[in-house]
């Protein structure tokens, strides 16, 4: 079985795709026509991605195509309609990178309680302003609210409970009795609700996958609802939020924001970009890393080899999404 790589990738993976007889090759960085190009050259029937997009454009000019994967999570760089119109599987990797996701926005949540960057980069121009930083609100006790509790979310909760902060969830599909087997609050699965639980919330973060439901969710009336000086958290997906309503928040309503995803992010991995939030005081930013450590990109590489393996074995699709 033919594999092409069209994306960065743990050689630990590519071992483990060799190791099944597979014939791999490794093209990172390849736009539309080259994708579809080194599909073609190649003859590969597996595709495995991580952040490249794979537009209809893509698919319906590699006939030979038998199934797409996505190394992580999200799969909204793929069209996946256009695969399901030709046949081709499309299948993730699931809660292999939740851990490292859960490990970041809590990074996130302190740095916008403690305004440690701010400190970080002042202590750098040679200055000491201990009166001005001594003054945080603190975490124990407060209201985390959650949106979105599937693994990544969960591992927040967990995390933020351990901090001792009390933490209501919101998603379209929890019950009262979801939220109390999660040992969390019930925070309502409506859009009503979801305001509701917003306004009593001292922090949100956000933990949902990008789809058309979820598409600016997080708008005027969310960030409306919001209370003064309140903590918003997205390590999810930048489409998820409204960026303009964020910043009418920031300016307005003292909003910190610790964001890890922007609207219209660039697919180069280095260039000159910052939209205007990134600059905005009380913004804590980072660059789309949540999913990016060792640990969670190795469980990534075994679970994309285990799709592979059972693909070729016999035709399964395990995590197929279409």
């Amino acid at each position: 079985m033919n594999v092409l790589i069209a994306d960065k990738f743990e050689a630990h993976g590519v071992d483990g795709l060799k190791a099944l007889g597979c014939e791999v090759a490794s093209k990172p960085g390849l736009d539309a026509p080259a994708m579809a190009k080194a599909i073609a050259d190649t003859k590969a029937q597996v595709l495995i991605v991580r952040s490249t997009k794979v537009p209809a454009s893509v698919i319906e000019d590699s006939p030979g195509l038998k199934l797409i994967i996505r190394a992580g999570a999200g799969v909204d760089n793929i069209d996946v309609k256009a695969a399901s119109a030709k046949g081709v599987p499309v299948c993730n990797c699931p809660g292999m990178n939740a851990d490292a996701v859960a490990e970041l926005t809590m990074g996130l949540l302190v740095c916008c309680d403690r305004r440690i960057p701010e400190q970080g980069a002042l202590s750098r121009q040679g200055k000491w302003n201990k009166g001005e930083y001594s003054k945080a609100p603190g975490l124990k006790g407060r209201t985390l609210l959650v949106v979105g509790t599937g693994s990544i979310g969960m591992g927040v909760v967990r995390r933020a409970q351990a901090f001792g902060m009390d933490v209501i969830g919101w998603s379209r599909s929890l019950t009262p009795d979801g939220a109390k087997a999660k040992n969390i609050g019930f925070g309502g699965s409506t859009r009503d609700e979801l305001l509701k639980a917003v306004g009593g919330a001292d922090a949100v973060s956000i933990h949902v996958a990008a789809t058309a439901d979820t598409k600016r969710m997080c708008d005027a009336a969310f960030f409306g609802a919001m209370r003064a000086g309140a903590i918003f958290l997205n390590t999810a997906r930048g489409d998820v939020v409204d960026e303009a309503a964020l910043r009418d928040a920031i300016r307005a309503k003292g909003i910190r924001a610790g964001l890890d995803v922007f609207e219209g992010e660039p697919a180069e991995k280095t260039c000159d970009w910052a939209p205007e939030v990134m600059t905005m005081p009380g913004v804590v930013v980072t660059h789309h890393i949540g999913a990016s450590t060792d640990q969670a990109q190795l469980a990534v590489a075994d679970e994309t080899v285990r799709i592979v393996r059972e693909f070729k074995a016999g035709g399964a699709t395990p995590n197929r999404v279409n």
